[in-house]
């Protein structure tokens, strides 16, 4: 029906939408949750964090739980933080808890379910802090399992969560544990869901920026958003599987296990793709057209006149949309990503940017307080944008 609405009337569907969307789909804010003075608060934070020689070398996400954290110990709380690090089990969320004490207090205890966390459990006092240790560092985190849910539950008396970038995730702390606690969605949660739900309704005219890699994930997302959107630009490694399917040669550049459904996409008037590359072969590297890479050539970057069109598209636009980088920053790439980064963040333009690479890129520059929202979720914020709601958030209306 959106495609029917007049663009004079555009102003007045983006007001009765997002209205009907509060009311239909509204969370239970931590703000609602009454008297939580002397009550034990399990809170599932975003505290996933990169981790270098014991020290927190990003500390966004600690950032944006802060307004939870502080919210809870001037109420009163007894609030127990929980969530991982990292992939391997073995991982300890010490080095996160030592970042939180520059802003909280906070205790930590090396234990998740067993005697030492329900010992540290029972000896908080009302206001005071304490981070278990990697929930992950558990089988049953992953495995979704009942009795692990219902051991985190026995620690408190309320749960909320505030870890949007882990919604996506069928796991204990995320879906479990809401099953026998009261459940409320935290500050950051609330923002992310805000935000990203005004991004389905942009203003015109309107830039989506999609970088990174794996096509077949992100295909519902575009064939969505193309209908959505004015431009969308495709960057990163997704680029390499459009150059393919229009017959060009990306040599040993990485592409996706399935790309099927793509030529349908590329007819559509609204994509936006490079028109030149950085390519590199060992340590050298140069600049050359789409149509002009060599079979041992790796596609590293977008060109100077695909930013320059990127930044044309980005003065113009009045709402700008974007997640995953442009360039492969692994091996170094981080030209393009930056570049436009530094473009966003000087545009007359409402900006929503999410994805780790992304936003550390955006950190790394100081330009945070230069856009409008910097989602915490990188899969879970497409995910959501795709789906319109997450696993965690479902279990928050239930």
């Amino acid at each position: 029906m959106r495609a029917l609405i007049p663009h004079h009337l555009e102003p007045f569907w983006r007001a009765f939408t997002k209205n009907a969307s509060v009311s239909s789909k509204s969370l239970p804010s931590v703000q609602s949750a009454g008297n939580l003075r002397g009550k034990r608060v399990f809170l599932r934070a975003g505290v996933n964090m990169p981790v270098k020689n014991g020290k927190v070398t990003n500390d966004f996400r600690l950032l944006s739980m802060l307004p939870t954290v502080k919210f809870l110990r001037e109420s009163g709380a007894r609030t127990i933080i929980t969530g991982h690090i990292g992939r391997e089990p073995e991982l300890s969320l010490r080095p996160v808890c030592e970042e939180l004490n520059k802003h909280v207090p906070a205790m930590f205890v090396s234990d998740t379910v067993g005697e030492s966390a329900k010992q540290a459990v029972g000896k908080l006092s009302d206001g005071e802090i304490l981070m278990l240790e990697n929930l992950r560092s558990h089988p049953g985190e992953l495995g979704n399992t009942d009795a692990f849910a219902r051991a985190l539950a026995a620690l408190g008396d309320v749960y909320v969560n505030d870890a949007f970038e882990v919604c996506h995730r069928e796991h204990a702390s995320i879906v479990g544990v809401p099953k026998h606690l009261p459940h409320f969605a935290g500050l950051q949660l609330l923002r992310e869901v805000e935000a990203l739900t005004n991004a389905l309704l942009p203003v015109k005219p309107s830039l989506f920026v999609l970088g990174g890699a794996k096509f077949e994930t992100k295909k519902p997302l575009i064939e969505k958003f193309l209908s959505i959107y004015d431009t969308l630009f495709i960057g990163g490694a997704i680029a390499n599987d459009f150059f393919s399917a229009m017959g060009y040669s990306v040599g040993i550049s990485a592409t996706s296990k399935d790309a099927r459904g793509l030529t349908d996409i590329l007819g559509s008037p609204n994509i936006l793709l490079p028109i030149d590359v950085v390519v590199s072969k060992g340590k050298k590297s140069r600049i050359t057209t789409v149509d002009k890479v060599s079979d041992d050539e790796y596609i590293s970057d977008i060109g100077p006149e695909t930013l320059n069109l990127l930044r044309e598209r980005v003065a113009s636009a009045k709402y700008i949309l974007w997640n995953g980088p442009l360039g492969d920053m692994d091996i170094g790439y981080v030209s393009g990503t930056e570049a436009l980064a530094e473009a966003i963040a000087s545009a007359d333009a409402e900006s929503i940017v999410g994805g780790g690479d992304t936003v550390a890129s955006i950190a790394r520059l100081n330009l945070s307080d230069r856009l409008s929202f910097l989602s915490t979720g990188g899969g879970s914020m497409l995910q959501f944008l795709a789906d319109e709601t997450l696993p965690g958030i479902r279990a928050l209306e239930r």
